[in-house]
């Protein structure tokens, strides 16, 4: 069951940092959040917010390379995943990775497609960018699947 939570129009890089601060005070552990959008939608600006919102320790940043990191938080609640999948072949690539969903709050770049199965309840957000380069903005749904996210209500100040 997919629902449509909220569209955002984001303008500004510190908007959508914003909106990554204001959706971690409402994740817990087992959630389950996959981004998708084009290269420089956002994404990574997004996830910092999260990492914000959370309290993890130390810079979040992109783990392209290392494909995932783990962050620990501050206030010793439920560590933060940060996956990029962008160089993984198949979900089942995403699954060696052995994360534990159940108790981490995991948020996937680039995961479409490479989720499912793994976790029955899911938050896409999903980034559109301004494909002329002529402005900052950002078209930001987001598509709650599963009861979980329901209740959910998400809004830039």
């Amino acid at each position: 069951m997919s629902q449509l939570l909220a569209e955002l129009k984001i303008e500004t890089p510190e908007q959508m940092h914003e909106l990554g601060v204001q959706l971690a005070r409402q994740l817990r552990a087992g959630d389950l959040v996959v981004l998708t959008g084009p290269l420089g939608a956002g994404k990574t600006t997004f996830t910092r917010g999260v990492g914000e919102g959370l309290n993890t320790i130390g810079t979040v940043s992109s783990p392209t390379f290392v494909i995932a990191r783990t962050h620990k938080r501050s206030d010793g609640g439920p560590v933060l995943v940060h996956v990029d999948a962008y160089r993984l072949g198949s979900p089942a690539e995403l699954d060696d990775l052995d994360i534990d969903f159940d108790h981490s709050i995991t948020l996937v770049e680039w995961g479409r497609g490479f989720t499912d199965g793994l976790v029955d309840q899911w938050l896409d957000i999903e980034i559109d960018r301004d494909h002329t380069g002529a402005t900052e903005t950002r078209m930001v749904r987001l598509i709650g699947n599963g009861s979980r996210w329901q209740e959910m209500q998400v809004k830039i100040a």
